[in-house]
C-alpha cells in the first residue's frame, strides 16, 4: 500500500461517522469532601426520530423500523450556585428543560454545518434561555422566593460537527488527538478582569472574583455562547464542573487524555484526583468519543 493510499484511509477513518455502539462515553459526579450535598447534574443523552405505536391491527409491528438513525448526541453539565437545595433544583431544572427542548422542540439538525447553521445554534441559544426562563420562575413562585441559579454546559454532536453553548464557568474541552482546546471562556468577573487588562493572569486564581459568575442560568444576567468546531473519531470531548479545573490543570486534563483507556477510566482517574487535592467543591466529569476503527467493517 502506498503512502498515499494510507494517507486517504486514514482521512476517511476520521470523519467517518460512528455508530451508536462505538461511542464511548461516560459521566461521574462526586459531591466532594467539603460540602455536605452534590448540586451537580449532568446528562448524556441520544436524539433518534421515533413512532410510537398505540393502536394498529399490522401483525408483526415489532419488526417494523420505528426508530431512526441517530440526530445527534447531547451532553450537559450544570453546576449549581448556592449552598441550599435551590442550587441543586436549578442544576436539575436546567438540565431537564435542555432534555425536554432538544427532544421535542429543536428541529433544525439538518442544517448542521451547512450555509443555514445559524439556525440550529439559534435554537441551541433559545434552549439555554428557555431553561434560564424556568429557573427563575420556580425561584420566584416559591413559598419564600430566593434567588436560585446554575451554570449550564450543553455540547451537541451532529457528525461531525460539535456545537457547544455555555453559560457561566463550566468548562468544555476537545482534545484533537493532539492538542486539548478549551472551547469555553468562564463567565467570571475574574476571567472579565484579566480580559480587560485590570487583573494578570497570575493573579486571577487568588482573586476573590475568581469564582463570582457574570452569567448564570436563573441568575441576574445569561448571556449564552455558542461555537461551534468539527469533531474527529481522534477527538475526544470533556465537561466539568469547577470542582475539577480548581484542583487539576489543563496540562494534566490533555496529558490523561492521551492515556486513556476509555471514558469511564478517564472519569474516574480524574475525579479521585480532584479529591486527593482536597475535593473542595462538587466534582463532575463527562467524557464523549469515537476511537477510529481498528479493523475494517462490512
Amino acid at each position: 500500500m502506498t503512502v498515499a493510499n494510507m494517507n486517504a484511509m486514514n482521512a476517511t477513518a476520521e470523519i467517518q461517522r460512528p455508530s451508536d455502539e462505538e461511542r464511548d462515553m461516560y459521566g461521574l459526579t462526586h459531591p466532594g469532601k467539603v460540602r455536605k450535598d452534590n448540586q451537580d447534574h449532568f446528562l448524556i443523552c441520544t436524539v433518534h426520530p421515533q413512532v410510537t405505536v398505540d393502536v394498529t391491527s399490522l401483525p408483526n409491528v415489532d419488526d417494523l423500523p420505528l426508530r431512526g438513525s441517530r440526530l445527534a448526541t447531547v451532553a450537559l453539565v450544570a453546576d449549581g450556585v448556592g449552598g441550599s437545595d435551590s442550587g441543586s433544583d436549578a442544576a436539575r431544572l436546567a438540565a431537564e428543560t435542555v432534555a425536554r427542548y432538544v427532544s421535542s422542540t429543536l428541529r433544525s439538525y439538518h442544517t448542521a454545518g451547512s450555509a443555514s447553521e445559524d439556525l440550529m445554534m439559534q435554537a441551541l441559544e433559545d434552549a439555554v434561555l428557555q431553561a434560564h426562563d424556568v429557573v427563575r420562575a420556580e425561584g420566584a413562585a416559591r413559598a419564600e422566593p430566593k434567588p436560585m441559579a446554575t451554570t449550564l454546559t450543553v455540547c451537541l454532536v451532529v457528525w461531525p460537527w460539535l456545537y457547544v453553548v455555555q453559560v457561566g464557568d463550566s468548562r468544555a474541552y476537545y482534545f484533537d488527538g493532539t492538542t486539548l482546546h478549551q472551547v469555553t471562556r468562564d463567565q467570571t468577573v475574574g476571567q472579565h478582569l484579566v480580559d480587560t487588562g485590570a487583573l494578570p493572569q497570575e493573579r486571577l486564581s487568588a482573586s476573590p472574583f475568581h469564582s463570582v459568575l457574570a452569567s448564570a442560568i436563573g441568575g441576574p444576567k445569561a448571556a449564552p455562547r455558542v461555537s461551534r468546531l468539527e469533531f474527529r473519531r481522534s477527538g475526544t470531548l470533556l465537561l466539568c464542573s469547577d470542582g475539577l479545573t480548581r484542583h487539576v490543570t489543563n496540562d494534566e486534563i490533555a496529558a490523561h487524555i492521551r492515556t486513556m483507556t476509555s471514558a469511564e477510566q478517564l472519569c474516574h482517574l480524574l475525579v479521585d484526583l480532584a479529591l486527593e487535592r482536597g475535593g473542595k467543591d462538587n466534582i463532575t466529569v463527562v467524557v464523549g468519543r469515537a476511537p477510529k476503527r481498528t479493523t475494517a467493517t462490512v
